[in-house]
This record gives C-alpha cells, structure tokens and sequence, in this order.
C-alpha cells in the first residue's frame, strides 16, 4: 500500500531529479554557448549575403545574443521559473508549444514501440527459458545478442531500403505524405508512415527484455518448489502459468518502465532516419542549427521524462514487492 516509506521515496526522487535539471541545464547552455554554429547566421539561413551587419546586430539584440553569457542563462531561468521556455529561434513559436506538438508525434511512435518490445520480448524470454539448451533457444539467444549490438540508425536503414526501396511497401520517410494538407490526412495514411520507425525501435528492444525474462525464469524453474511442482505432475504451459509467471512479471514489468530511456534515445535516431517529424527530429534541428531556447527545453523534458519512467518502476516494486521496503527499514 501507499505509505510513508514510498512518500518519502518520491520525495527524496523528485529532490533528485531537481539538482539533475539545474546540472543539465548549465552543461547545456555552456556547451551550446562555446559551440562554432553562429546561431545568427543558422537563422538568416540562406539570405545570409542578403543582409547587413546592421541588421545581423538587430537579429542578436532581438533574441539577445548580444549579452554576456552568464545574463543570458539568468534571464532564461528567471523566465523559466514564471513557466516561460522562452521562443524557438527555428520555429518563431513559443518552445512549449513546439515540444508539445512534436512530443505528439514521438509518443505515439515510442508508445507503440514500448509494448510491442515489451510484448515481444517477454514472449521470447518465457520461450527460450522454457525450451533451455534447445535449438530454438539458441536461435532466440543469437538473435537478442545480435539485436543488442545492432545501431538503431543501421536497421532503420535495412528497412527503410528493404520494405520501401525494393518492396514499396510502406512510404520512404515524414509522418504523413508530402503535399497533403494534415486534415486530409487519412488514419490509414498516418498508420503506415509510422509503421517502420516503430518497427524499428520495437526489434531494438526486445533483445534486453527477452535476455532478462530469460535468465529470470531460469532461475524461477531451478527453484524447490518446482522442483515439487513437477514431482507432483505438473510441467510445460501448466506450470509456467501456475508457478512461474506471477514470479517473472514484476521484474518484466519493472525493466519495461526503466526501459523508456532507451526507447527515447532510440527515437532520435530513427527519426532521423525516416525524417519523422517528432521530438528526436527537432532535438537535432535545435542542435545543428544553435537554437539554444529549444534545445534547453527539450533537453529538460526529456530528462524528466525519462526520470519518470525509473522512478514508476521503482515505485511499482515497493508497492508490489513488500521485501523492499523491509530492506529499507533495516
């Protein structure tokens, strides 16, 4: 149950994830500030000849980088404290606006991910575990440690020449066809744009869920009591849904919601690849491009994002699993 150990749990968390933002935030306007892009020229972009140094002044005293560094990062804090992320310098709309609409775009795409790697991988997992030292259990072992050393940007790539270069399957790349204004953009249209960058993320990560599963089950099925379990009879579908999934599910479970970051780094690269437009596309945009007031904002959202996801699969193990808190009182 919700008690006062978890409560003070989720405080201690939420002091963490604080110091984590202040951190991140000055390495990444120090790191951005001492970057070689001229963010006034990525914003003239290719007019660049056209325009005078009077008028580059005015660009950089309109978003003021004209100001010394230090004043820069204070205002952009104090305003960020009254809920102001300031204005994104490539999309001329405020930077809360831009990472809501592109983190649209990338949940739907990490959402579907999410379950089917989680899915799939525990269906492995219990598989290989079930069927130990056979051959399909070493063909789902070669294929979770080959998926676990394979870049994301690589296998977009093979699918991305395989179902839409050779086989025309699917569109090449965007989230919706090019030269469709969005209302007409049918369900349909949407489903099969988002399908092969989904595909991708989702083939990535299932290796470490079904690795986990794997040795977890392992282990559950050495145990004495099914050692007893099968003296008595029981074996195969019968004794896993008995004995062995309600010991396996919380720390699948608990795995799944840690691995969000993974999910989330792996959609920069696959947006990249299919040029999706979701938040990984405008992280690199803002990146190349030195808009500071975007990158700021999307690298504190995504910090918190991911910091979520761990401190849900802590929470769920010391409100499924009593032994936690025990060990923490001690």
């Amino acid at each position: 149950m919700f008690n006062g150990s978890i409560l003070k749990f989720i405080i201690g968390k939420s002091i963490r994830i604080l110091s984590l933002l202040a951190a991140l935030s000055v390495i990444s306007f120090a790191l951005v500030s001492h970057s070689p892009i001229d963010p006034v020229q990525a914003y003239i972009g290719a007019d660049m000849m056209k325009v005078s140094p009077a008028q580059r002044e005015k660009i950089a005293e309109h978003w003021g980088l004209n100001k010394p560094p230090v004043e820069r990062f204070l205002s952009w804090g104090n305003s960020l404290i009254h809920g102001d992320m300031g204005t994104s310098m490539i999309y001329r709309r405020p930077v809360l606006d831009v990472i809501k609409e592109r983190f649209i775009a990338s949940l739907a795409l990490m959402g579907i991910a999410w379950v089917l790697s989680g899915i799939l991988g525990f269906i492995l997992g219990v598989i290989a575990a079930m069927n130990r030292g056979r051959v399909i259990d070493r063909i789902i072992k070669w294929y979770s440690l080959t998926l676990a050393s394979t870049p994301t940007f690589w296998l977009g790539l093979l699918l991305l020449i395989v179902f839409s270069v050779w086989l025309g399957w699917f569109p090449i790349g965007m989230g919706v066809p090019a030269g469709v204004i969005s209302k007409d953009v049918t369900l349909l249209s949407r489903i099969s744009h988002i399908i092969l960058p989904a595909l991708t993320l989702s083939i990535v990560g299932v290796a470490n869920i079904a690795l986990h599963t794997r040795q977890k089950l392992m282990d559950v099925l050495e145990s004495d009591y099914i050692l007893f379990a099968r003296a008595r009879g029981e074996h195969g579908i019968k004794l896993f849904l008995r004995h062995g999934l309600r010991n396996i599910a919380l720390p699948a479970i608990t795995l799944q919601f840690a691995s969000l970051s993974e999910i989330f780094g792996g959609s920069v690269l696959a947006e990249q690849v299919f040029s999706y437009p979701g938040l990984g596309q405008a992280t690199v945009q803002a990146g190349l491009r030195g808009d500071l007031p975007l990158l700021l904002g999307i690298v504190l959202f995504s910090s918190i994002f991911v910091f979520a996801g761990n401190m849900m699969a802590d929470i769920i193990y010391r409100v499924v699993d009593p032994r936690i808190r025990e060990v923490k009182a001690v």
